[in-house]
């Protein structure tokens, strides 16, 4: 475990010295957060709806098992495509 923890004290101390000494290091820094944010933050809530939401657990778990009947009823299997 320790040399795990070294590794990421080295890799830590690589990046921050790294941006410390680029002279746009700070903004591209500041950069990188931002976009994160909107990755994760923004897009999740105008794009990306809950699908189970307002369900009980049994309603979820019944939702859950129709959606693997109906893609394994729809799935082909490619060994299939192999036979003569």
């Amino acid at each position: 475990m320790g040399k795990i923890a070294n590794a990421a004290s080295s890799v830590w101390r690589f990046y921050r010295d790294s941006f410390r000494e680029m002279t746009w290091g700070r903004p591209l820094v500041w950069l990188i957060l931002l976009k994160l944010f909107i990755l994760f933050a923004v897009l999740r809530v105008f794009f990306f709806k809950p699908a189970f939401a307002g369900m009980t657990e049994q309603q979820k778990s019944e939702a859950v098992g129709e959606r693997l009947i109906q893609h394994a009823d729809t799935h082909v299997d490619t060994l299939d495509l192999l036979k003569p």
